[in-house]
């Protein structure tokens, strides 16, 4: 089933809906705009005409009347437990030895250790195979190696490419237009 991106008025994402509550928002006509090139038909009952309901929804909309969802929305997107949006982040690509691994094999490496009061925040965190996170331990970067990439916390529209599943070609070409030049995303 195909997530559709809902954006705030301004075009901000603010979260991925189902078709079925995407349809909830057309009906009760609180779809501002939508763009998109692929359409999905849901098709509903019909009426004493014999006329079967039909709602067109499109892969990414806004909701109008949506400033409580923008006070709503994070400005800082978190980092989350499961490490599937670090690793994605940064490709799967160990920040010490430069290869590229398979989900299981990777950890969250914090640049400057726990143990030295390094902070559990994107800025300081890197993806990292298990061998280099265990020989790295609680060393300084510049007492190890260095490092092959720089950490950084992405935007919300990098966010939702990371976060999203089978974004269609509509949605991915919204959200990457508006990336900033230093995301890993457009490499």
């Amino acid at each position: 089933m195909q997530q559709i991106l809902v954006l705030d008025i301004a075009g901000i994402p603010y979260d991925w809906i189902s078709q079925n509550d995407a349809a909830t928002h057309y009906a009760a006509q609180k779809v501002a705009w939508d763009i998109g090139d692929q359409v999905l038909m849901l098709r509903g009952g019909y009426n004493k005409d014999g006329e079967q309901s039909k709602i067109v929804v499109r892969p990414i909309i806004s909701i109008r009347n949506s400033e409580r969802m923008s006070k709503n929305s994070r400005h800082q997107i978190p980092l989350s437990d499961g490490n599937r949006l670090l690793y994605a982040r940064d490709k799967y690509i160990c920040a010490y030895c430069g290869e590229k691994f398979l989900y299981h094999e990777l950890s969250r490496d914090h640049v400057l250790a726990r143990s030295r009061d390094g902070k559990d925040v994107w800025e300081n965190c890197v993806t990292a195979c298990r061998i280099c996170n265990q020989n790295k331990g609680s060393k300084l970067v510049h007492d190890f190696r260095p490092l092959i990439y720089v950490p950084y916390a992405p935007c919300r529209f990098e966010h939702f490419i990371l976060s999203g599943r089978n974004v269609i070609a509509d949605q991915l070409d919204y959200l990457t237009a508006k990336l900033p030049r230093h995301s890993r995303l457009l490499q």
